[in-house]
């Protein structure tokens, strides 16, 4: 999510994926969307954990790090960070259509797209062009959904309130955050991505250095069952249960 100039500031929040790869890439999460962590103590079944951590509702930046889960400790480690990580423009908390903010909570990762060519993720990774959006038009079904469409052809959706993902800079690279994805409500929100940042608040996706997410990317295995945590304070830390 992050409109007009790549989810900068309140408008990019709209170019969509819309890609078929057989039913795997950009096909709707399975029944995981923000499903709670198990407990470590219960066997850690999301090995990976991306933490975002900002000091207040309305920070504009925060710090991310990523986290393994280690048997040997019987805890979470630390693999990456903190690295800064620019959030949206209105904070973090209650996310929607209509503000600039990113959601709170814990959500699945389980693909990635970028305009360049897939960096070396495990993650199902597509390359994406003009032709390939990320639906935010609300009044269309395909809400919240990746699609493929010709610039300017009529498919189901009004491509003027979505994200065309080849357009957008910050999609160099990208990882899915599977926010409102498994039976999308309209209105709830749509396109919440890991990008890489143009060092501005976003329209409610999460941004760092290149670098970084390339690393991030890297590290992902789907396996891992990998999620992100989103919070204030403390609370970004739910994910790994600190």
């Amino acid at each position: 999510m992050d409109r007009a100039s790549p989810r900068t500031l309140v408008d990019v929040k709209r170019t969509l994926l819309a890609l078929a790869l057989g039913g795997t890439l950009f096909a709707a999460p399975g029944a995981v969307q923000a499903a709670p962590l198990a407990s470590p103590t219960a066997g850690a079944r999301h090995v990976q954990v991306v933490t975002v951590k900002v000091e207040h509702p309305w920070s504009t930046t925060g710090v991310l790090e990523t986290w393994k889960w280690s048997p040997r400790i019987g805890d979470y480690r630390r693999v990456l960070g903190p690295v800064t990580a620019y959030v949206g423009a209105d904070g973090v908390g209650k996310a929607s259509e209509y503000v600039s903010r990113t959601p709170a909570g814990i959500y699945t990762l389980t693909e990635a797209f970028g305009r360049n060519i897939d960096p070396g993720t495990a993650l199902p990774y597509k390359q994406v062009g003009y032709s390939d959006w990320w639906v935010s038009d609300v009044n269309s079904p395909k809400y919240n959904t990746v699609q493929t469409c010709s610039p300017g052809d009529w498919c189901g959706f009004d491509q003027g309130s979505s994200e065309q993902l080849g357009a957008i800079s910050v999609y160099s690279y990208a990882v899915v955050i599977d926010y409102n994805r498994n039976h999308p409500v309209a209105g709830r929100g749509s396109g919440f991505f890991l990008h890489v940042t143009n060092y501005r608040p976003t329209a409610g996706c999460v941004s760092i250095e290149q670098s970084k997410l390339v690393n991030v990317l890297r590290w992902l295995k789907p396996a891992r069952h990998p999620t992100i945590s989103i919070g204030v304070g403390n609370a970004a830390y739910a994910g790994i249960g600190r």
